[in-house]
């Protein structure tokens, strides 16, 4: 055996698990702007696919409209008008991504799988486990 100087552990367990026990995801409902998140308010899908279908024309057409020597003012208009859809589609996707995270924010067990999930034995260890208590603190 080898020494590993003054600080090691004379007998160390090599099969203990190193790293820190992570604390229980919340599991209630997502916020958003102090309220709880509705999938039936903001944007949809369908709005989603229009601004993308807007975005595209817009991005060949803008090009094209130097390329065909439209007025300076027509092309500088398209290429703003992109700049600002390619923000509001952005946008648009990160609140659909915020609707899926919520609506998949529960446990769910996988259709296929014979075996428990990790996260299914996460939540049994917690619950055999009892609270560690430090002590009195001062």
């Amino acid at each position: 055996m080898t020494d590993l100087g003054p600080n090691a552990d004379s007998n160390p367990d090599l099969n203990a698990d190193p790293t820190p026990p992570r604390r229980p995801r919340p599991t209630g409902t997502i916020q958003y702007k102090g309220e709880e998140l509705d999938a039936q308010r903001g944007p949809g899908l369908g709005c989603f696919r229009f601004q993308l279908i807007v975005l595209v024309v817009l991005i060949v057409l803008t090009p094209l409209s130097v390329v065909w020597r439209w007025p300076d003012a027509v092309s500088a208009a398209l290429l703003f008008i992109v700049i600002l859809l390619l923000l509001l589609t952005g946008q648009t996707i990160i609140f659909l991504l915020r609707l899926v995270a919520a609506d998949r924010r529960g446990r769910r067990r996988p259709l296929g799988s014979a075996t428990p999930t990790v996260g299914e034995l996460e939540d049994e260890a917690l619950r055999e486990e009892p609270p560690l208590d430090d002590g009195p603190r001062a």
